[in-house]
């Protein structure tokens, strides 16, 4: 089955049926696996689900090159320069039987790493270190250390383990209902569908923020809350647009009265906290549900929500290592080491699909009064891709051009920037441009 049509079907568990869309334009971005394809369905799906919740009844056609660029970044700086991507230490080092992918970007990931290997900064210290390990026993000792880590596994090694095993069971959305609501929505103007509609974002790097900043997009109302001091500074530039950036602190309770008051008023909330961790401060389901009984509740998990991993911290790149994704890519490349993804379409493509997702519920919500949850993961999200063969088709992409960029100038925090145009006809565009994060009240507008 193709990646679009398990996607599709994965929406209909929920109910209802969509609008459609076609797709134009030929490419692929280079790799072992249907990168292209995962694009064009993600976003294409977004598409679908915006023109069935405004009563479009023609399919929304998508552009298969700008589908493929919106799973990286959109955001083209006008003077200025993105900051790296990855922080010094991140990266893939070589074990002593293997490799292992360090993720360091957020600072007490990368203490926790250096404390597991006993070592100080420094990227040859590091590799030096690296290098006594079995990549397995690194892995769980930066693990213990509440650090972030996945060594390298095949497809087949992913297939075979307890957590590969128990996402592969898992459905691509799984989907619940949590009760009834007396509330209608009503859509907003053609060029701002969603407006007036709350969403409370408690996400971070990189899927979450990726479905809130669409959804604002749409004219949303986004509220992002995060912890004092936290900042992503990384690619703060380019998810950040459309919301009102609060803070929050949810170990106070202060702050989780707070937080409660505005969950109370929203319509959606969508979060991308490890399972389990809401329920640690004291913000369960149950909480969360006595709070809102209305509200539309989105989750996303990084390994899956079953299984022995399913409260591990994970992120896109760590996936890859882990699922057998950059394993493969390696051999399909005839590398000498992990060759992950040219794009981090599991992140991009699962934050469309969690845009998708909202506006699905929205939907049925709108007709039939169902209130939905929904579930889904970065894993899961890699089985998707890792099913289907790759769809190289011989034509890559030529580089960026003008011609792909949206004429309109974004005056962010940053600096000046514009931004790859939207993949299909469309409105899409942010009234508040991207800023820095803690910089409004924690407050409905």
């Amino acid at each position: 089955m193709t990646i679009r049509a398990q996607v599709a079907e994965a929406l209909n568990d929920a109910g209802l049926q969509s609008t459609g869309f076609s797709e134009r334009g030929q490419g692929s971005w280079p790799s072992a696996f249907a990168v292209s394809d995962l694009a064009v369905a993600s976003v294409g799906t977004v598409c679908s689900e915006l023109a069935s919740l405004s009563g479009r009844d023609d399919p929304v056609v998508i552009d298969r090159r700008l589908a493929s660029l919106w799973c990286d970044l959109t955001i083209q700086p006008q003077g200025w320069a993105l900051p790296p991507v990855w922080d010094d230490l991140a990266g893939i080092y070589q074990a002593r039987d293997g490799f292992i992918r360090l993720h360091t970007n957020v600072p007490h990931h990368k203490a926790a790493a250096l404390r597991a290997l006993g070592v100080a900064a420094g990227r040859e210290t590091v590799e030096a270190a690296v290098a006594g390990w079995d990549a397995e026993a690194l892995e769980a000792a930066i693990v213990k250390e509440n650090g972030c880590a996945a060594r390298l596994m095949s497809l087949t090694d992913w297939r075979a383990h307890p957590q590969g095993r128990a996402v592969n069971a898992e459905p691509l959305i799984t989907w619940s209902q949590s009760g009834k609501a007396d509330a209608v929505w009503s859509p907003g103007p053609p060029d701002r569908l969603l407006a007036g509609l709350k969403v409370l974002d408690l996400t971070r790097v990189l899927a979450g923020p990726v479905c809130t900043r669409t959804l604002a997009g749409f004219g949303a109302d986004v509220l992002r809350i995060d912890p004092p001091g936290w900042s992503e500074p990384l690619v703060e530039m380019e998810v950040t647009p459309g919301k009102r950036l609060s803070t929050l602190d949810l170990k106070t309770e202060p702050g989780r009265d707070c937080f409660l008051e505005l969950l109370s008023q929203a319509d959606v909330f969508v979060h991308g906290y490890r399972n389990g961790a809401l329920e640690t401060l004291g913000l369960g389901e149950d909480i969360r549900r006595a709070t809102n009984p209305e509200v539309i509740d989105i989750a996303l998990n990084a390994y899956g929500w079953t299984g022995p991993w399913s409260h591990r911290r994970g992120f896109d790149s760590l996936v890859q290592m882990s699922s057998g994704i950059a394993h493969h890519g390696m051999d399909w490349k005839g590398a000498d080491r992990p060759v992950p993804l040219p794009v981090q379409a599991l992140d991009f493509a699962t934050g469309y699909l969690m845009t998708a997702t909202v506006l699905r519920a929205i939907r049925i919500r709108t007709k039939i009064g169902a209130v939905l949850t929904a579930r889904l993961s970065l894993a899961r999200t890699s089985a998707l891709l890792a099913s289907v063969p790759a769809d190289n088709d011989g034509s890559a992409f030529k580089p960026l051009a003008e011609s792909d960029l949206s004429t309109d100038l974004e005056q962010t925090d940053w600096g000046p920037a514009r931004r790859i145009r939207f993949p299909a006809d469309q409105a899409m565009g942010w009234s508040i441009p991207a800023r820095r994060l803690h910089s409004d009240a924690a407050s409905w507008p």
